[in-house]
């Protein structure tokens, strides 16, 4: 089935400084949630985030025999020290059918992964995380525009930007309920800063860009960062919580809750958030922690 998303710009909303867009993507079933974010940030945004420092870098350590998760921490502790190779962890933990270890830079993963490969090559396997490229929407491109051809005609109609083929990967467009036409595409690091906030010339169009962040919500269980396919969560009410659909929701505003803004109080009994919203609402402190979350994951 072909994928059918619609951001109608017309939805675009301010929240303090950071503006979002709400989409449904009938297909893969699931909201979608795109922040194009300015230099500050609205109060709710920063209470949804306060505390959070700045990118982490990631790996996952797994077993090359049948080891549980508790012997994999195990040998880690028994055959590395962390203070003798200047190593900062800021999370050690079990996750999936690994261990999971963050640390403040770049050059720690390295060399946390190079001690590794020495000292238990032959009982573990190391995979160090990527960040995610990040992505940039280019609005109200000329409808001839089609992931195609798009950097051709980037490259072509704006020399000045010394952009080289490659350094733009068109992943799709789509179509507004205004039918305006927007595209997003990948991109690395330097490029953006290049592109970020331009008028880009396209045919005869001049085009704004912005970044491009997402999160996603099940239609499910309400949740964050999965599709409903691959849910196995019980069906919860984006409305108010509750163990039915949206259409057979017949709560109204004064009964709303946020099953993830509770789901994280209960998790975090010192927060105490508001959940007296629904999961739908732009103001989700739950929704803008996502956000902040994948920016962080993001090599900007």
């Amino acid at each position: 089935m072909a994928r059918t998303t619609e951001l109608d710009e017309g939805m675009i909303k301010k929240q303090g400084t950071t503006t979002l867009v709400q989409s449904t993507e009938q297909a893969g079933e699931l909201t979608r949630y795109v922040v194009l974010p300015n230099s500050n940030r609205g109060r709710n945004y920063t209470e949804a985030v306060q505390g959070t420092k700045g990118k982490t870098f990631k790996m996952t350590i797994k077993s090359r025999g049948a080891h549980p998760l508790e012997k994999i921490k195990q040998i880690l502790q028994n055959k590395i020290n962390p203070g003798e190779i200047n190593l900062g962890v800021n999370t050690f933990k079990t996750l999936g059918g690994g261990v999971l270890i963050e640390t403040n830079s770049k050059e720690e993963i390295e060399v946390l992964d190079k001690e590794i490969q020495a000292k238990c090559c032959d009982d573990l396997e190391v995979h160090v995380h990527s960040l995610r490229k990040p992505r940039i929407i280019i609005l109200n491109v000329p409808e001839n525009i089609t992931t195609t051809n798009i950097e051709d005609t980037i490259l072509r109609q704006n020399p000045e930007l010394n952009l080289q083929k490659g350094s733009i990967t068109a992943k799709f467009t789509y179509v507004t309920k205004k039918k305006h036409h927007n595209a997003v595409a990948e991109v690395g690091a330097e490029t953006r800063k290049i592109l970020l906030n331009k008028k880009v010339r396209l045919g005869w169009h001049i085009c704004n860009t912005n970044d491009y962040l997402t999160a996603t919500r099940c239609f499910k269980c309400s949740k964050f960062n999965h599709r409903t396919q691959d849910c196995r969560g019980e069906v919860t009410c984006p409305l108010c919580a509750g163990p039915h659909t949206l259409k057979e929701c017949k709560g109204d505003p004064t009964t709303f809750k946020c099953t993830n803004c509770e789901n994280y109080n209960r998790h975090n009994p010192t927060k105490n958030i508001s959940v007296s919203h629904s999961a739908l609402d732009r103001k989700c402190p739950s929704l803008h922690a996502v956000l902040e979350k994948n920016r962080l994951n993001t090599a900007y």
